[in-house]
Formats: C-alpha cells, structure tokens, sequence
C-alpha cells in the first residue's frame, strides 16, 4: 500500500502554489506509506542547459567546489545549488551521460535523482511532511508534478528505493502495487542499454517506458504497450516533460481518483487527497478505468485523451 498524488495545472496563475499543494496532497496520503516520500516537480527551462538533480550522506563535503571540477570535466559552466542532502547541478544541454561519468569518478558516493530540462526530484526516507520540510518543497513553483509515500514491498527502505523514479530525459514514474515479472523485465532493459540503479519494480516499470519512448512510442502508446508487457497489480502516474499520464492495470485493485477544472487536472489514491482543491467542489470526479492510459499536455488542448486497451 502506497500513496500517490499528482497535479496538472492549465491555470498558470496556480504556478507558484504548485508545491504548497502537492505537498498538503501527499501529507494527507502519509498513512498510505510511512517509509519514505519524494516529490518531482516540472519548473523552468534554461536555454542551453539542463538540470541534474543529485543525493548525498555527505553533503558537507561532497558538494564543496562540486562545480568547479565538474566543469572541469565538461569543458563548460556548471552552478550547483544545493538544497539539504540534494543538489540541483545546471550542466552544458546534452552533457547528462559525460556528467554521470564524471560524477562517478568525482563524488563516488552522490547518486543522481533526476536528469533533463525541467524536472527536479526531492526524495528520502521518512514522512511526507518531513520530506517535504527538509526541502522546502512548498516554497517550489511549476507546472505540473507527482508525489510519493511508500510502504516498501519489493526491496529496502532508502533513498534510492523511494519514488518517484526517473530513467529518461524529463521522464518519472510513481507506482502503487507490485511487478511480478520485474527481474526478467530488469535483465532485457539492461540489454537494450537502459540504465537501472536499484533492484525496485517500479524503477523498472519506469525504465521500461523510457525503453518504449526511445523506440518512438509517445507515452500513451508505451502506457498502452505497459498493459501487456507488465505482470501484476499496478496504478501508474507518470510525469513528462509537457504533462502527465495515468493508467491502471486490468484488475484495477489499487485505488484510484481523478479530478478535473478548467484550473487542474489532479490524481490521487483516495479524494480525501483533493478535497482541500480549489474549486474542488465543482470540478469533475471519476474513479480512472481499468486498462485505460489517460494523458494530459501542455502541447496540446489541456483535456483528457482516454484510449481503451
């Protein structure tokens, strides 16, 4: 039993409360997982450069003077701003895979979070409201983001085992349930040269839409493709670059609900996560069907696009 919340926003207006929502979302969900929690929040874009978001035990020591020698080994600017044990790097734009490397001869101990232009991810053991206090989460702006409590079920309780995962550009995923088939699943993902750090499910689960996403499905044909080649109970809520896309396995035994404004569109595991919504009261309500991808985008009419499996 996890807990998992997500907000769309279509109101720009509602930017620079993004974080100060979905942190009160997912404090609310906090009797659904009290192992770990993490937030990714989708913020600004900087022209030329892109965003690593990096962990450490040590943070004391391992991101002092962190930017000088990684600009040393990327031949360009680097700034890192670091927010508790995290960091968020601004690199040169394509530089991620030549940072990683360099990370890991650099600072063996700093673990990377996150990678691309606009996504940032905060996540480390403990409750929601701790989590989200340790990084000022509320203080954050965007345009759209997920949440995570978990209850650990497949692999230990730490960092990296906390949600949300990221193993594309821009690309995260939160999950409730559980893959069976994940360790099969993990072995050809590796295969394809898709980088996984942890034995998770749900990091392969993420993992294995980036595969798809790689291979030129947009994300709903990879939901879609999901409901196939995926064993098991799930409830997925992923984020993109542009908005974020919803679908549950053909069971559905994992709770789930939906709310739509002309200001947001908002998931959460139980309504009681919505109910302090603005405009709540008036907005569309909906339990999400099984087998169903459901897809919102900045790029396009900001509406729902339900395809049945």
């Amino acid at each position: 039993m996890c807990g998992i919340v997500g907000l769309f926003l279509k109101d720009k207006a509602l930017e620079p409360k993004l974080g100060e929502m979905l942190t009160s979302m997912l404090i609310t969900m906090t009797d659904r997982g009290p192992d770990s929690a993490g937030i990714a929040i989708y913020g600004d874009e900087t022209k030329g450069k892109a965003k690593m978001t990096v962990q450490s035990d040590a943070p004391e020591t391992d991101f002092v003077e962190l930017d000088s020698a990684l600009a040393d080994a990327l031949g360009g600017a680097v700034t890192v701003d670091v927010i508790s044990t995290h960091a968020v790097l601004s690199i040169p734009a394509g530089s991620f895979e030549k940072a990683r490397a360099a990370l890991s001869d650099l600072r063996p101990n700093v673990r990377v979070m996150s990678r691309g232009d606009v996504l940032e991810i905060y996540k480390e053991v403990g409750l929601p409201k701790d989590v989200a206090a340790q990084f000022s989460v509320t203080s954050m702006s965007g345009s759209h983001g997920i949440g995570h409590t978990r209850m650990a079920t497949e692999s230990a309780i730490t960092t990296m085992g906390a949600h949300p995962f990221n193993t594309g550009d821009d690309q995260c995923l939160v999950h409730n349930g559980s893959l069976s088939n994940h360790n099969s699943l993990r072995r050809k993902l590796r295969r394809e040269g898709i980088h996984i750090e942890t034995e998770n499910d749900t990091e392969v689960g993420a993992a294995y839409l980036t595969w798809k996403m790689r291979e030129g499905a947009t994300l709903g044909e990879a939901l879609e493709s999901a409901l196939d080649d995926l064993d098991g109970f799930f409830t997925f809520l992923v984020g993109t670059k542009d908005g974020f896309g919803v679908v549950r396995d053909p069971i559905a035994c994992k709770p789930a609900v939906m709310a739509e404004t002309d200001q947001y569109v908002a998931f959460g595991s139980e309504y009681r996560a919505l109910v302090d919504l603005p405009g709540i009261e008036d907005a569309r309500v909906w339990e999400p069907e099984p087998a169903t991808v459901y897809f919102w985008s900045h790029n396009a009419a900001p509406t729902s696009t339900e395809k049945a499996a």
